[in-house]
């Protein structure tokens, strides 16, 4: 994975090091002191650069976000549909993940018990998710573009969850989990009738006010995964991504 082109971004032995740390004491065992003496930095250093180990985490995920989207080519809606490519980036970003899978995984262990730090660190994970449905070509603007991203979060750890336990080289578990996910999104986009071809009426409705006429592509099903909302900016949102402090809904994968 290749550092971010900021004077300040954490060089991959400091996110090793980082990682060897969470993977030995657990996020809340995640102190400055321990990643100093792991990574061989001094406290002042790492003081002068990041608030807390947030931070650190942060940066990583940007770090992940540009490792995965680095494959992507404008113009590339042209190749395959857009689940491929979801699809496609999805395992690209477990490839990116895989050297440090020991601390990720007990950091993903760790926020299944803790719900609220899970919340906390929720918009790190939206924020890489919008930022794969951009490499797909999907947008990620306004209400659908919102609830797309949050669908996406679903399908996600839902996958995540089957990578815990594959062992395998090629990851098949994992892409058998994904594959599924996927394939859970669209089949609750047609019962719910929110299919291209079965959209509610837009304009007045006898007795009822008229549909809003931005709501016209439904976004990728969630897969039941409470998430939190994810401010845009500093976790670096695309642009054009909505608040996320919006109720799941479900949908499919299509370039808007």
């Amino acid at each position: 994975m290749q550092g971010m082109n900021t004077p300040d971004a954490p060089s991959p032995a400091l996110f090793d090091a980082f990682w060897r740390v969470v993977a030995r004491h657990g996020w809340h065992g995640t102190t400055f002191a321990r990643i100093a003496e792991e990574s061989g930095e001094s406290l002042a250093d790492l003081r002068s650069r990041y608030a807390t180990p947030v931070d650190l985490l942060r940066a990583y995920h940007r770090a992940v976000d540009q490792a995965v989207l680095e494959g992507t080519v404008p113009g590339q809606m042209s190749f395959g549909t857009a689940r491929d490519r979801v699809f496609d980036l999805l395992m690209r970003r477990f490839d990116a993940l895989a050297p440090h899978r020991e601390g990720v995984l007990r950091l993903q262990r760790d926020l299944m018990r803790d719900p609220i730090s899970a919340l906390l660190l929720s918009p790190m994970l939206m924020a890489s998710m919008a930022w794969t449905l951009e490499g797909a070509g999907v947008s990620t603007a306004g209400f659908q573009g919102t609830l797309r991203v949050q669908g996406l979060v679903g399908v996600w750890l839902s996958a995540a969850r089957a990578w815990e336990g594959d062992e395998s080289i090629d990851l098949g578990a994992t892409m058998a989990a994904l594959d599924r996910a996927l394939d859970r999104a669209e089949k609750v986009a047609r019962t719910l009738r929110l299919s291209e071809h079965e959209m509610p009426p837009q304009g007045p409705v006898e007795g009822g006010d008229a549909v809003p006429p931005d709501i016209v592509d439904p976004p990728l099903a969630d897969t039941g995964i409470m998430v939190a909302s994810a401010e845009a900016g500093e976790d670096g949102m695309p642009p054009g991504s909505g608040p996320s402090d919006l109720p799941d809904s479900p949908g499919d994968l299509r370039p808007a």
